[in-house]
């Protein structure tokens, strides 16, 4: 549910807004100075980071958990646009207004950087804008391959490219990995229903292709030739 601009501003703290209660103390979870000029701030799993139409004023850095960009379409159904892990940045707009919204599928920390410092911070820190240059058009590229996977190819080749991608971005030695969203997420980014979703994952394990621990969301690619073939 997307929530109003008044929750968002009541996770300020007393201090940003220049306010100080008698003995308050400084809480564990206030936000953080970063040193490069961000914010550091706390997500409970659940929370949401920003809403569609919201003023796009900051841009983020995921530095843990798990955070899910999404538009709700006018018949009610999510489309899930990408999944960002720690390392990604995302919430850099074109426009004056968030064309997603962002909500934590895990508890998240993330640094919140102000949209309008961008060049300062970059003409201080040449390889942070490097670094923000790298994640935009790595994000542009990601874009540009869900919607080739939305509207081109099967639901084992949805599966098979999700499964390939998430062990590549989640997985130290690219074959083991944990997922952290559900099935429902893993449905609503690929275009399909969960039923299917939980098929086809099925029907890789039965091929050999994956191996499904019980009750986990842990995964393991067998057959990654296979998979790809299957991507491509």
């Amino acid at each position: 549910m997307l929530t109003e601009n008044a929750t968002q501003t009541s996770r300020l703290p007393a201090s940003a807004i220049g306010i100080r209660l008698p003995g308050m103390a400084r809480a564990r979870t206030e936000p953080r100075r970063d040193p490069l000029a961000g914010v550091l701030r706390p997500f409970s799993k659940g929370e949401e980071l920003f809403a569609e139409s919201d003023q796009a004023d900051s841009f983020y850095e995921v530095r843990s958990g798990t955070v899910r960009t999404y538009k709700l379409l006018s018949d009610g159904r999510r489309l899930i646009d990408a999944f960002h892990f720690a390392g990604d940045i995302f919430g850099i707009e074109a426009g004056a207004e968030h064309r997603f919204s962002a909500e934590a599928i895990t508890d998240v920390t993330v640094v919140v950087y102000r949209r309008s410092r961008l060049a300062s911070m970059a003409e201080a820190d040449p390889a942070f804008g490097d670094r923000v240059m790298e994640a935009t058009l790595r994000n542009l590229e990601r874009a540009q391959s869900h919607m080739l996977l939305l509207g081109r190819k099967t639901a084992q080749e949805k599966m098979a490219t999700f499964l390939l991608d998430m062990a590549e971005r989640l997985s130290d030695d690219d074959e083991h990995f944990e997922l952290p969203m559900q099935r429902t997420d893993i449905a609503d980014h690929l275009g399909l229903t969960i039923e299917t979703v939980s098929r086809t994952l099925t029907q890789f394990a039965r091929k050999g292709l994956i191996h499904l621990p019980a009750s986990s969301r842990s995964v393991a690619l067998c057959n990654k030739a296979a998979l790809r073939r299957l991507e491509a």
